[in-house]
C-alpha cells in the first residue's frame, strides 16, 4: 500500500501483458479499443501517473527545451524568458537557458551544447527588433525566434506589433483631444524607433494631421527626453502632446515641461512606450504607456514549440503580435 503503483499493477488489473498496457497507455494503435479502455479504467482505478521520461523516450524525446538569448541582463528580454519558462513548467518541460552576450562564436558553442543534449525545440531570443542571421535550417529541431526576427523567412519568428503601437498610440491621443502632437523617439537605427513613427504617422493621416515638425531620433534615454523636449517646445509652442520612444523619453519630457511651466496633462499629455513600471508608476504624473505585452510572446513561442513537436504547421515569417495601452495620469482627456 506504501510504494508507488507501476506499470506492472495496471496490467495485472486489466488481465493483459505489461507491453499491452504500455502501448494502449501511449496511444499505440496496435491496440483494440476494449482493451485500451480496459487498461485505462484499470490506471485510473489505481490512480497511475506514467512516467513522463519513459513516455518521452518512447516518442523519441528528451522533455528538454533551450533558450538562447542575446542579452540575459536585456530590459526586454526576461519577460519573454519568463512567459516561457510559465509555458514550459505547465507542460512538464525542463528548460535550457543559455546567454550569448551577443557574441555570434558564443552563440554557436551553446547550439551545439543544446543540441548534444538532445533538446526538443528551441526559442531563440533577440535583444532587439532588428533582423538577426537565421540559426539555419538543419537544425534538426523546432525553432522559434522571438523578439528579433530571423532573416531567413522560412523560419517562424514572433514580433510586438511596433506599427500598431504607433497607431494605438495616436489613437488614444487623438481622442483625448490632442492635435498637435510631436514625436521623440530613440536611435534611427533601431526598427522599434521607425515602426512607431510609422504606425503614429499612418493613424494621424487618417485624420488628415501630421506630426508636428520631424521624427526628433536620438538616444533611448531620459536626457534626450530633457533636451529634446526642450528643442520641441521652442520651436512649436503650440505643441498640445508629446509621443515619446520609450518610457525612458517621456520621464525626460515630463521633467522639460515642468521646468517651463507646461502643465501635464492640462496643457500637454506626454505618452511613452514599452510600460516598464519601474519608470512609468513612479512619474508624476504617472505615465500612460504602450505594453507590448513580452511575457505573453514568451508564452506563443513556447505553445508555438509544443506544436511543432505534435507534428503541427506553425507557420513561417514575422508574426506581428499586438501591444496594449495602459492609460495613467499623463494623457487625461481634456475638457
Amino acid at each position: 500500500m506504501n510504494r508507488a503503483v507501476t506499470l506492472t499493477d495496471v496490467a495485472r488489473l486489466a488481465g493483459v501483458s505489461v507491453a499491452t498496457a504500455s502501448k494502449a497507455l501511449n496511444g499505440r494503435d496496435q491496440v483494440k479499443d476494449s482493451t485500451r479502455a480496459r487498461v485505462q479504467e484499470a490506471a485510473a482505478r489505481l490512480s497511475f501517473s506514467p512516467n513522463r521520461l519513459a513516455r518521452g523516450l518512447l516518442a523519441g524525446r528528451s522533455g528538454t527545451v533551450g533558450l538562447l538569448t542575446s542579452d540575459l541582463e536585456g530590459r526586454f528580454v526576461i519577460p519573454i524568458l519568463m512567459g516561457a519558462e510559465d509555458a514550459f513548467g505547465s507542460g512538464q518541460v525542463n528548460v535550457f537557458l543559455c546567454d550569448a552576450r551577443g557574441d555570434a562564436i558564443r552563440e554557436r558553442y551553446h547550439l551545439r551544447a543544446l543540441l548534444g543534449r538532445r533538446v526538443d525545440g528551441l526559442i531563440v531570443v533577440g535583444r532587439q527588433t532588428d533582423p538577426r542571421p537565421s540559426l539555419g535550417r538543419d537544425i534538426g529541431v523546432p525553432v522559434v525566434y522571438a523578439y528579433a526576427p530571423s532573416d531567413d523567412p522560412a523560419d517562424l519568428s514572433l514580433v510586438p506589433d511596433n506599427v500598431g503601437a504607433g497607431r494605438l498610440a495616436a489613437e488614444h491621443l487623438l481622442a483625448c483631444g490632442r492635435r498637435r502632437i510631436g514625436h521623440i523617439s530613440g536611435e534611427h537605427a533601431y526598427a522599434a524607433a521607425r515602426d512607431r513613427a510609422q504606425g503614429a504617422k499612418e493613424r494621424l493621416a487618417q485624420e488628415g494631421l501630421e506630426l508636428v515638425g520631424d521624427v526628433m531620433y536620438g538616444e533611448w534615454s531620459e536626457r534626450w527626453g530633457r533636451d529634446a523636449t526642450a528643442m520641441l517646445l521652442a520651436q512649436h509652442p503650440e505643441v498640445d502632446a508629446i509621443l515619446c520612444g520609450s518610457d525612458q523619453i517621456a520621464r525626460g519630457a515630463l521633467d522639460t515641461a515642468r521646468d517651463l511651466h507646461r502643465t501635464v496633462p492640462d496643457e500637454i499629455a506626454v505618452m511613452g512606450f514599452d510600460n516598464w513600471e519601474v519608470l512609468t508608476t513612479n512619474a508624476r504624473p504617472e505615465l500612460t504607456s504602450i505594453d507590448a505585452n513580452l511575457q505573453h510572446l514568451g508564452r506563443t513561442a513556447a505553445q508555438r514549440v509544443f506544436a511543432a513537436l505534435e507534428g503541427m504547421d506553425i507557420g513561417s515569417g514575422e508574426q506581428a503580435l499586438p501591444g496594449r495601452l495602459v492609460i495613467r495620469g499623463s494623457t487625461v482627456a481634456r475638457r
